[in-house]
């Protein structure tokens, strides 16, 4: 059934098929479910100077976008990568993806994330690390879907490590959304948006290990279904202490600034400060 959907979405225009996202938005605003619910908790807690009503406003827009995220998945999966490729009207800083030097992406969960790692495989071979679903049916589908042509894929676990290191020999990009739940381990207490979370090491670990360049990119999703505006953008995440804690509280500031440009981009739905508070 799932795959049946996102079949669906990948033959609808994407204007359609952003319409149709708006529509997914809404209902989760306003069936107050479990994703409106999480949204509005990190709502109050990152945007805690905003009024009741501009919190309210910034709950629908999450949710919708949230919406668009879900109906993008199959446009995005079910195309080819030159497909995904037509879709991105205005690219910036491509020039740092030149070059054999050892380089990380950092991938927040902003914008359109899925067409990120395609487009930029266009341009350097890229090893994305991604979360294994718990069904392994579905996941055995996505990571299918994800991995092709010169985009290759690296569990979160040990073997993934592993293979992001041999990626670095192969003169390959690496990409990893670092603002995902990490656990305890491999995670250190950090702030975001002023509240403590757990955030993950591994970027930044791998940054100084390997003398890495750190390149944050995302797409950012245009209105109206007009497509997606890719960015490449140098960012300095390691501290001039050395300290793991101190470089990922700069990594989650960079992350920060970002979100503040269109914080409805960001998946809000997700929750962010799991461990740290109650949901």
């Amino acid at each position: 059934m799932i795959e049946f959907f996102l079949k669906l979405f990948s033959i609808m225009p994407l204007k359609l098929n952003h319409w149709v996202g708006t529509l997914i938005g809404r209902l989760l605003y306003l069936s107050n479910s479990q994703s409106e619910q999480v949204v509005r908790k990190n709502i109050e807690i990152c945007f805690p100077n905003l009024t009741k009503a501009q919190q309210q406003d910034l709950i629908k827009k999450s949710l919708i976008e949230a919406g668009k995220g879900l109906s993008e998945s199959g446009f995005v999966w079910f195309n080819s990568f030159k497909h995904n490729a037509k879709h991105i009207v205005k690219t910036k800083g491509a020039q740092y993806l030149q070059g054999d030097e050892n380089t990380i992406l950092l991938v927040p969960h902003f914008g359109c994330w899925e067409i990120t790692a395609r487009v930029v495989s266009l341009h350097r071979p890229t090893t994305f690390m991604y979360k294994e679903l718990q069904d392994k049916k579905q996941n055995a589908l996505l990571l299918s879907l994800r991995e092709q042509q010169d985009l290759y894929m690296a569990a979160a676990n040990k073997k993934g490590v592993l293979k992001l290191q041999r990626a670095f020999k192969d003169k390959q990009l690496i990409a990893i959304l670092p603002d995902q739940y990490p656990g305890e381990k491999g995670s250190v207490v950090s702030p975001f948006f002023g509240q403590n979370a757990q955030t993950m090491t591994l970027l930044v670990k791998l940054a100084r290990k390997n003398k890495a360049k750190v390149l944050m990119a995302w797409a950012a999703r245009l209105d109206k279904g007009k497509g997606y505006e890719l960015n490449i953008k140098p960012v300095n995440i390691l501290s001039s202490t050395g300290r793991v804690e101190d470089d990922v509280a700069l990594m989650n500031q960079a992350i920060e600034q970002l979100v503040k440009t269109k914080p409805e981009q960001y998946l809000w739905n997700y929750k962010r400060f799991k461990g740290i508070i109650c949901y």
